[in-house]
């Protein structure tokens, strides 16, 4: 259990099992005041939860999962780090903020558009646009992880749900909608976006290549 206190304050005795953080800042919005005890907001909670993290990889997991299970959406986590102007991650918290806002809530989907913004651009290739949304055969809204639009070049990142069968299965189904409909799908396994990006990125270019486009 993480305790948040005001710097000043010293608790007596506390259990083993209770990890005590201090703040100068805890304002009246960061401050879920119904209930007991009380609790800071899920945007404070989400942003301290990622400075206290382990890791950056578990910081970005902490904030895409916020994101996805709907506890925060829009500004709210970039309300809470300006007010928190020293913040540990700060930088990283806002940039996985804004991609996860967009829709990349799943980490692989976050590794990819960390590539997009690094090395797609480093090697020259243009940028797609990210989380797209297309219906299905059925009428239903999916959404798209990559789009080359003029290209009709998509990329699709396969995390470890995907090894499922029945969401393999699904994802074959949408994979053929899209073939069908003459568009290039290009797909990645987690793994490869984070340990072979130099091989994502000449397959991409190849499939961009063939598509049409020209350096």
């Amino acid at each position: 259990m993480h305790l948040l206190i005001p710097a000043g304050r010293r608790p007596r005795s506390l259990p083993p099992s209770v990890r005590v953080h201090r703040t100068t800042i805890l304002t009246a919005e960061d401050i879920l005041d119904v209930g007991l005890p009380r609790r800071t907001m899920p945007a404070r909670s989400i942003v301290d939860a990622a400075q206290w993290a382990a890791s950056d990889q578990d910081a970005c997991a902490i904030i895409a999962a916020g994101f996805q299970q709907r506890l925060v959406g829009g500004d709210d986590v970039r309300k809470v780090l300006d007010r928190l102007p020293r913040a540990r991650r700060r930088a990283l918290i806002r940039r996985t903020t804004v991609d996860a806002a967009g829709g990349a809530h799943s980490l692989p989907e976050l590794d990819f558009l960390a590539l997009a913004l690094a090395l797609v651009r480093r090697a020259g290739l243009p940028e797609p646009t990210r989380q797209v949304v297309r219906r299905d055969a059925a009428g239903r809204r999916r959404y798209l992880d990559a789009l080359f639009e003029e290209w009709r070049v998509l990329v699709e990142i396969d995390g470890g749900q995907h090894l499922d069968p029945a969401t393999a299965w699904a994802d074959m189904r949408r994979q053929n909608d899209l073939w069908q409909r003459g568009d290039r799908v290009l797909r990645f396994p987690a793994w490869a976006i984070r340990h072979a990006p130099s091989q994502v990125i000449t397959q991409l270019r190849a499939a961009l290549t063939t598509a049409g486009w020209c350096p």
